[in-house]
């Protein structure tokens, strides 16, 4: 006899994590079932739910002035809709066996089992913070939870110094960079890589190096931390490398995130390459008919390359919510997989993703042509039209297109959707050339960026024929 039935005919479902993911799936089921026929119970061991964890950079760099902007329901709200939101309880063991899992409350310690007829992990990630001396050192943050914002900020609250080193240069290294630099920070930031924003080329990364040294921020490539030195007060005084050391009265650690899959783990449940839960198109964790997984503790299927990878984003986060929360009810969708699409900002400079890189292409094994083009966001006599820099890879059998990479400034980040749509279409690049894009000189030239690229890879594809 199943828990639920024990219960009458109501069933259980435990949700763990309390962010996009988990409380998506939790939102939707409650959306399809009503509390007489489901019970839904969650489980967050931070003091916030439903919160952007994107958004953090602005509310630290003070584009975003309050907290609370950034969560979008609150434990409270989710009561109200008949969702027993346990704040502050962290999820310790998972029993796939006996159906249940232990909670412990963060604040008195006291632990107990909560059964389940369902299950969704929604544990999100961690960042990653490398075993080096200092690094667990009062000043140094990483930043992944509003808690990990507010601790930042009242850690900038207290420092009297204004030397600041963010560790990696990803998407959250640079974005910090550039709030600490408004928060009147001498920034530096230490990055392993030849160039910043990894997930772009190099030569694509340059422009984003050019950007980050005019904002004032100090750009050390090619440079792995070794230490975090502390001084007699045991707080951070530097930032060491093989070669320097940099001072520092704040670091940040921007060198990106892995699953949380701790638990999961544990409990026996399919982890993959990357260390995600493995799910099928349900996302159902696999070999598993009655637990789910969504958001940043998933691996998903490139579209692509056809391969499984790791990109936590939000977006996916809540698609992921909704596809769970909908089986969970009863119903049936699917969650295909991704093209790897991203944007981002250095001041006005828009950097935008989606598709491969050339050693993404390189390590499916696909050759391929590229082809970079400059060009201008608005018609070129039209007020205020600024540069723009596509990159594009296509297959050099086929003409299919692989991937875009585009840097420049207002307009440029968002027309990387032109270029997500048509990997999700399978199109090639010449298919692209007839793309019939809007155009007025206000907001493009008569052929748009993306096709003019998308023109001249199609040239190279039939060259190479």
């Amino acid at each position: 006899m199943s828990t639920g039935a024990a219960r009458g005919t109501r069933e259980r479902l435990v949700v763990v994590g309390g962010d996009a993911a988990g409380m998506s799936a939790a939102s939707q089921a409650r959306r399809l079932k009503g509390p007489d026929e489901l019970e839904i119970v969650a489980f967050e061991r931070g003091h916030f739910s439903s919160f952007s964890a994107c958004g953090i950079p602005y509310w630290v760099g003070g584009d975003v002035t309050e907290r609370d902007a950034l969560i979008a329901r609150t434990p409270e709200e989710h009561r109200a809709r008949d969702i027993d939101l346990r704040m502050r309880t962290e999820v310790t063991e998972i029993d796939v066996a006996g159906g249940r899992v232990r909670a412990r409350d963060v604040d008195s310690g006291a632990q107990s089992w909560t059964s389940y007829d369902k299950l969704v992990i929604g544990t999100g990630a961690r960042p990653i913070r490398p075993e080096l001396p200092g690094i667990d050192a009062p000043g140094v943050h990483g930043v992944q939870t509003l808690d990990d914002g507010q601790a930042l900020l009242d850690t900038l609250a207290r420092t009297r110094g204004r030397r600041a080193v963010v560790v990696g240069a990803g998407y959250i290294g640079v974005e910090m960079a550039e709030a600490l630099i408004k928060r009147g920070y001498e920034v530096t930031v230490v990055n392993r890589g030849r160039e910043p924003m990894s997930t772009l080329d190099p030569d694509m990364g340059r422009m984003v190096h050019e950007a980050m040294e005019g904002l004032g921020i100090t750009m050390v490539d090619d440079a792995e931390v070794t230490e975090v030195l502390t001084g007699d007060d045991g707080r951070v005084r530097a930032v060491a490398t093989r070669d320097a050391e940099f001072p520092a009265d704040v670091v940040v650690l921007g060198i990106g995130v892995r699953p949380e899959t701790t638990l999961a783990e544990a409990a026996g449940l399919p982890i993959g390459a990357h260390g995600g839960l493995l799910t099928d198109l349900a996302m159902r964790v696999r070999g598993h008919g009655n637990i789910w997984a969504g958001g940043d503790c998933v691996e998903v299927l490139d579209l692509v390359s056809g391969q499984e990878r790791h990109i936590p984003l939000g977006t996916h986060a809540n698609k992921h919510g909704q596809v769970v929360g909908t089986n969970v009810a009863g119903g049936y969708a699917t969650f295909p997989g991704v093209v790897g699409t991203a944007v981002s900002k250095v001041c006005d400079l828009e950097i935008a993703r989606t598709g491969l890189r050339e050693k993404d292409a390189r390590r499916a094994g696909l050759r391929f042509v590229t082809a970079t083009i400059e060009s201008t966001s608005r018609a070129g006599y039209y007020p205020d039209a600024s540069p723009m820099t596509v990159k594009m890879l296509a297959e050099r059998r086929t003409g299919r297109l692989l991937g875009v990479q585009i840097v420049g400034r207002e307009g440029a980040g968002k027309r990387v959707d032109i270029a997500a749509v048509a990997l999700t279409a399978g199109m090639t690049v010449e298919q692209m050339t007839a793309l019939d894009l809007g155009y007025a000189p206000p907001f493009s030239p008569v052929w748009d960026p993306v096709l003019v690229a998308a023109r001249k890879a199609a040239r190279e594809v039939e060259r190479q024929r």
